[in-house]
């Protein structure tokens, strides 16, 4: 049994009672009450009985009037605990012990944790009348290995509201033992012994002495029978095993006046006296059966609640995933119109301005790539005159100005889905992060049906159709914070800031320049000899013109019988199957080795623009209205992610040294 005091369990169990709160804590698990008693009984029961040279505590419990105080007197050899007839006197928990733990400040200090107080030593015998935090006595004829406590009555008060049965509670969850004194009127009392059998056995038993304030008339037999319907009463039918000895203490008007000390004797002959007995009893043996029993209910609970905190992580990664796929739409909401014509302009810009010496020599004089490139160059203009019907009229609706109108509906829907209370999103279902998601509902419903998941997390459901995966996650509560202060912010502030940075979406960047350098490069290395010699684009080049009659669907919202190029794009957070569409017309009259050709060119053009822009709506997006959340998420999922595996190594460790 002396794994029972090794410092691998014991730093196990304290990595076990530190982190379990705190992430519980960062998840905003609704287990809080279970484990605040969790880690009450770890910090008032389990770690002071780890300790090999952690002194024996005896706690004296009674009902009112039931001689407490007088006891406690008596032990320590000093008249200190108040006496009197009136029930509920003393208020406050009295600590007895040797001077040399006394003077431990360590000692002291875990001592008193469970009363979340500091230590205070007694400083008058008139505070212990009136309501407030444990205090302590130096009492030097006491055995070194024994801390005596007094505890106020536990069932003064009136209609089931006791007044000091909180303070009690907590002293009694402190003790090893029990020192149980009772007299006529209340040995069968089932309201106080059923109080005192939660003590002793909510978690762990622990065996106690029975101490029978009685009329020296009353036989043995009759003390015995008294007593053991006491016994039965806190433990059931195992009761002899759990008694640690049953005393008498007969009825003295000495005293009942203060003016003389309990008189204590075993009712068995040949039973050492009370002191004897308490002085006899070794801590550590004392404690191997407590130890086990309460090990195994500390360990079984760190397990439950490593459930809770792994769905309640997975509910947190699974409402980030639907987030920023929430996002990412928005982005791409944000970019519906595409700038086709001046995208073209630059790509064949760069491509010109790339091209060898003796080409860009022969392009002053007139070579033949001038035409095209003129050609590229008044492509916008043709497509907007061919398809609009106005052929030298100014746009009433300017580029600009629809960047603007799809930037607010985007940046409004965002902010909407960030305060709902569930996010609605559909992603392909062969997207990693469609089925990463799905498991996790799964995982989470599974936990819920088996009534593993806490109350307070909603359900959340998906159903698949025609390859898309529709998903509905509930908010979550570590997240309730970020929301309230997203809903307290100045919204037409945000979004005017915003929509003044609708500059950056439109320009042209080096990132851009050189995503289209790379196209240029390429589409070099895939021209042959007689290609580069004549510097043209291939057969692609030799469509350029039609480029004059593509224009980007939902720019005008009437496709005109077109059909579309699907641009895939891949969204910054690990998202796939994201598509913009790009329109080429029918009537251009292309034939489909020249669709063919042009949608070789414009695919590759129209994905870099739009990863290029997604990223920069993305960061402003993050920047003004989700960076909160997601970074909040971010951070706990992290910590939850490291913190779940040190709880699961750590009840490893407990688990196996209780099975040794």
């Amino acid at each position: 049994m002396e794994y029972l005091f090794s410092s691998d369990l014991t730093g196990a169990l304290k990595r076990l009672r530190d982190i379990i709160p705190r992430l519980a804590h960062a998840l905003n698990l609704g287990k809080q009450a279970d484990i605040k008693e969790w880690t009450q009984v770890m910090d008032g029961k389990l770690f002071p009985i780890l300790s090999p040279d952690f002194p024996l505590i005896a706690a004296i419990c009674g009902g009112g009037s039931s001689g407490k105080s007088t006891l406690f007197n008596t032990l320590i050899g000093k008249k200190i605990s108040p006496t009197g007839g009136k029930a509920g006197l003393n208020r406050r928990v009295l600590v007895a012990a040797h001077e040399k733990h006394l003077n431990n400040t360590d000692f002291l200090t875990f001592l008193f944790e469970p009363f979340q107080t500091p230590p205070e030593p007694l400083k008058n015998k008139s505070d212990l009348i009136e309501p407030g935090p444990p205090v302590y006595v130096v009492a030097e004829n006491i055995p070194s290995n024994l801390v005596l406590m007094d505890t106020p009555d536990f069932d003064t008060g009136a209609r089931g509201e006791y007044i000091n049965r909180e303070l009690a509670r907590q002293a009694l969850e402190t003790a090893d033992i029990l020192i149980y004194i009772f007299t006529n009127s209340n040995y069968n009392n089932r309201d106080n012994t059923d109080f005192i059998a939660n003590m002793l056995t909510h978690i762990g038993k622990r065996r106690c002495f029975l101490i029978y304030r009685v009329y020296s008339s009353f036989s043995t037999d009759e003390v015995v029978e008294h007593a053991m319907t006491v016994a039965g009463n806190l433990y059931g039918k195992d009761a002899e095993q759990y008694l640690l000895g049953i005393y008498r203490a007969d009825e003295n008007n000495e005293v009942a006046a203060g003016r003389a000390n309990m008189a204590v004797s075993p009712v068995f002959a040949g039973k050492p006296a009370f002191m004897e007995a308490l002085s006899r009893i070794d801590p550590r043996k004392q404690r191997r059966d407590l130890l086990d029993s309460i090990l195994k209910d500390v360990i079984g609970g760190a397990e439950k609640f490593r459930c809770h905190l792994e769905i309640s992580a997975d509910a947190l990664q699974l409402y980030l995933d639907a987030l920023n796929a929430a996002q990412s739409l928005c982005v791409q909401e944000a970019l519906a119109h595409f700038p086709m014509d001046r995208v073209i302009k630059r790509f064949a810009e760069i491509w010109l301005e790339t091209d060898p010496g003796y080409i860009r020599a022969m392009r002053k004089t007139g070579s033949v790539v001038g035409l095209p490139f003129k050609m590229v160059m008044s492509a916008g203009k043709w497509t907007r005159r061919q398809f609009s019907g106005e052929h030298h009229q100014k746009p009433s609706v300017t580029y600009k100005d629809k960047v603007e109108e799809d930037l607010l509906t985007a940046v409004n829907s965002l902010y909407q889905t960030l305060l709902a209370k569930r996010v609605e999103v559909s992603l392909a279902a062969s997207d990693p992060v469609a089925c990463r998601m799905r498991d996790a509902v799964e995982r989470i419903r599974n936990a819920q049906d088996s009534q593993i998941a806490f109350d307070d997390l909603p359900a959340m459901h998906f159903s698949t159709e025609a390859g898309t995966i529709h998903f509905s996650v509930p908010s979550h509560p570590a997240l309730a914070p970020e929301q309230d202060r997203l809903r307290r912010r100045d919204w037409r502030t945000t979004v005017k800031t915003i929509l003044e940075k609708r500059e950056t979406i439109i320009s042209f960047t080096r990132v851009i320049d050189q995503d289209l350098s790379e196209l240029v490069d390429k589409f070099r290395r895939k021209m042959g000899i007689l290609e580069k010699s004549r510097q043209t684009f291939s057969a692609l080049l030799n469509v350029v013109p039609a480029t004059a009659a593509v224009t980007y669907i939902l720019a005008t919202g009437d496709p005109m019988g077109a059909t579309g190029i699907k641009v895939k794009l891949s969204g910054l957070f690990g998202l796939h199957d994201l598509y913009a569409l790009v329109a080429i017309p029918a009537t251009t009259g292309l034939n489909k080795a020249d669709r063919n050709q042009l949608e070789e060119l414009l695919g590759p053009i129209a994905r870099a623009w739009l990863n290029s822009k997604m990223k920069t709506v993305q960061e402003i997006f993050q920047e003004e209205i989700t960076h909160e959340m997601i970074d909040r998420a971010t951070y706990v999922i992290t910590q939850a992610t490291e913190e779940l595996k040190e709880i699961h190594k750590n009840i490893e460790i407990s688990g196996k040294a209780v099975s040794q």
